[in-house]
Order: C-alpha cells, then sequence, then structure tokens
C-alpha cells in the first residue's frame, strides 16, 4: 500500500526510491538455468546464459548494472548488449548473481504483460535490426527490452500506480495511456525509466537508444516499444499498426512491407496482408504532395 506521502511523489523520489531497491529477476529465468543445465550436461556457455538474460528485462538489467560496475574498476568499453555483460561479468558471477536474486510476481497481469510487451519488442527490434545491417542489433534490442523498466518497477513495488492509469484509461477520464500516466502519476513512465537511467548510470549509448529520438537507431528501438504495445493492446486489428509498418519501411528501406509485418508474432496470413495493403497505402499518401 502506498503511503500518503507516497502518493504525491513525483518522477524525481520515485525514481530515488525504485533505484534503491534490489532488482528481482524473472521466475522462469532460474528455471531455465536449471532446464538448460539438466539437458545440456555440462557448464554453460556466455552465449546461452546471455540468451537468458536477453529475456527478461528485470534480469537483463541487474547483469548490466553489475558488468558496469567491474568495467569501471578495469576501464573498458560500455557494456551494451546481454553478452558483453555476461562476458565482463563471467559465468561463475552470473550463476551467483541469478541465484541469489529475488523473484518477481509474474502472476501480476500488468506486471506480466508489461514485460511481455518489453520482450516482443526487444525480439522485434533484432529481426529488424539485422534487416537494417546494424552494426550491432542486440544494443537495439537491449534498449527495446529496457526502455519500459520504469513501469515494470512500479508494477513490481507499487502497482496502486500503474494499475490507477490503466483504470483512468479503459474508463475515458484520460484519452492516451501517456496522459493516463500524467493525469493519475503527475509524470510519464518513461522519464521515470529515463530518470533511473541516469542514477544507474546506464552507458550513454542504451540511454540515448531508450530516449528514442535523435538518430536512426534511436528511432528504430522507439518503433519496436511502440508496434510491441500496439499488438498487445489492439491485437492484429489495431489501426495503428499499419502505420508502425509503414513507418519501418522508412527506416528499413531494403525490407518489404510483407516481410516487416511477418516479423510480427501470431499473425495468420489474411491479417498480415490486410496490414500490408493499409501500410502501402499510408505510403503512398506520404508521397503525394
Amino acid at each position: 500500500m502506498l503511503t500518503e506521502h507516497q502518493k504525491h511523489w513525483g518522477v524525481d523520489q520515485w525514481a530515488a526510491f525504485l533505484t534503491a531497491h534490489e532488482l528481482p529477476c524473472m521466475p522462469r529465468s532460474k528455471a531455465r538455468l536449471l532446464e538448460l543445465e539438466e539437458s545440456l550436461g555440462e557448464q554453460l556457455s556466455a552465449h546461452d546464459l546471455a540468451t537468458i538474460a536477453a529475456t527478461d528485462p528485470f534480469l537483463c538489467l541487474r547483469l548490466l548494472r553489475e558488468a558496469e560496475a567491474h568495467r569501471s574498476q578495469r576501464l573498458g568499453h560500455d557494456t551494451t548488449t546481454p553478452l558483453a555483460a555476461v562476458m565482463q561479468l563471467g559465468t561463475e558471477s552470473f550463476h551467483q548473481l541469478l541465484a541469489t536474486c529475488p523473484e518477481t510476481n509474474e502472476g501480476n497481469p500488468g506486471l506480466a504483460e508489461c514485460e511481455a510487451r518489453s520482450c516482443m519488442a526487444s525480439q522485434l527490434a533484432m529481426k529488424w535490426g539485422s534487416a537494417r545491417a546494424d552494426v550491432s542489433p542486440d544494443e537495439v534490442a537491449m534498449a527495446s527490452l529496457l526502455a519500459e523498466i520504469g513501469e515494470l518497477l512500479l508494477w513490481s513495488v507499487a502497482p496502486e500506480l500503474p494499475l490507477a492509469a490503466l483504470e483512468a484509461l479503459h474508463s475515458g477520464k484520460s484519452p492516451r495511456s501517456i496522459q493516463a500516466q500524467v493525469d493519475v502519476c503527475g509524470f510519464r513512465f518513461k522519464d521515470l525509466t529515463l530518470k533511473c537511467a541516469t542514477l544507474w548510470h546506464l552507458p550513454p549509448l542504451l540511454t540515448q537508444l531508450i530516449r528514442g529520438i535523435d538518430n536512426t537507431r534511436a528511432n528504430l528501438s522507439r518503433l519496436c516499444i511502440d508496434t510491441a504495445r500496439h499488438l498487445h493492446t489492439g491485437g492484429p486489428s489495431d489501426p495503428a499498426l499499419p502505420s508502425d509498418i509503414a513507418d519501418a519501411k522508412q527506416i528499413i528501406h531494403g525490407a518489404s512491407l510483407e516481410w516487416l509485418t511477418e516479423q510480427l508474432p501470431d499473425l495468420d496470413e489474411e491479417q498480415v496482408a490486410a496490414i500490408v495493403a493499409k501500410a502501402g497505402e499510408l505510403l503512398v499518401s506520404r508521397e503525394q504532395p
């Protein structure tokens, strides 16, 4: 339960509060580690461990912070991918980090949905980023995975806040999710993410990508997050998806509308065709004077 004092906190107070908490992990990450160890019967590689972290935003952030702490002592390069974080920390330290990590409540529907969106955005960033021949799609994917960590931490520590924002949106009191966040909490959850990133001293590149502006890679990260949100909120018929695909085409020139749409999960041929047709119409209208 929130105290009366906490109900009046702004983004700075919440960021300070959340960054002081020990970061949890999703319970499935520990289960996946045990499953892989039993099936492979040998010590897992750094790549295997990075794959586990890359599908858990809480664990990925915890790993990144630990790796950056080690890096600052060795004066190495910024850690900007899950694999680099595992390599920086070492496989044994990763095992210990995951084993001692508290587990968050994945039975919380709001947290589960927000976390699923983050993972979908990250996977989409890997696919679309690879098609763009990005120098490191892993970096864009990691930023997409961590972009909603502020909201995720609120769901984990103070679920009353994001729940109240959702209720304001669904009741019609606030027309858009971001407006609902501002109306109820006084700040955007994305601003909370960026404030936490500053307090955690995350690498500047990741912070720039999370901010989602200034360059093509950051725009791609933001687009993946928006697309995942639209797909989760409205499903394949969400009216914003064709615009997302049209935007992706303007960023990833070499990919077809069909291929870009096919990278979205759980769409059948009819749904793909409908989105492609509307995206094509939007591109034509954008080219007209």
